[in-house]
């Protein structure tokens, strides 16, 4: 394990008029996965708020290792039925390089607004792995999915561990103990 952490929260207290959640620690090292779990309301997404700046840091800080770049699937990915893109041609665009694994082969010929909630909820998951980003953080990334695609997403983590962390907001306790994540109750 490195000696210097990817992304440290350190007592973090985050909100967005005043505070919400906090304070919360946390070092994330390469290969970890951490998973932040808690009822609805109780600040996770605001935890990963206060990293990408949608919410504020009111104590505390979040400090990134030198050099280290964030990769962000949102909880609700948005996709534009107007535009006719393809999912490989998403997959491009988003510098996802790697070559994606076996279960979303089928798709990259797809244009994205036809695809599932499940489907466009595992590539833009891919997206985020399959990118040269050394921290990803997934929120919710289990939503949309069936049983099926939940399976194909927990091998998709476990396949993409090695020099990168990824950070969990998810209420699918089985799938957190699926990439043998560690866990972290975010509470009120």
């Amino acid at each position: 394990m490195s000696s210097e952490p990817l992304l440290s929260y350190r007592e973090v207290v985050a909100g967005y008029t005043g505070p919400v959640v906090g304070p919360v620690s946390f070092d994330l090292h390469p290969g970890d996965v951490l998973g932040l779990v808690g009822p609805n309301g109780c600040g996770k997404s605001t935890l990963i708020g206060a990293l990408t700046g949608a919410s504020r840091v009111f104590a505390g800080e979040v400090v990134r290792g030198t050099g280290v770049s964030i990769g962000y699937q949102r909880q609700r990915p948005v996709r534009d039925a107007d535009v006719p893109l393809r999912a490989d041609e998403l997959l491009h665009l988003t510098g996802a390089d790697a070559e994606p694994p076996e279960s979303l082969r089928p798709l990259l010929g797809k244009r994205v607004d036809r695809l599932s909630g499940g489907q466009f909820q595992l590539l833009t998951v891919w997206a985020c792995l399959g990118g040269e980003a050394q921290v990803v953080v997934l929120d919710e990334p289990t939503n949309n999915m069936d049983p099926a695609a939940v399976g194909a997403l927990t091998d998709l983590l476990q396949a993409s561990r090695g020099d990168r962390a990824v950070l969990v907001v998810t209420h699918d306790a089985r799938f957190l103990a699926g990439v043998s994540a560690r866990i972290l109750e975010v509470g009120r």
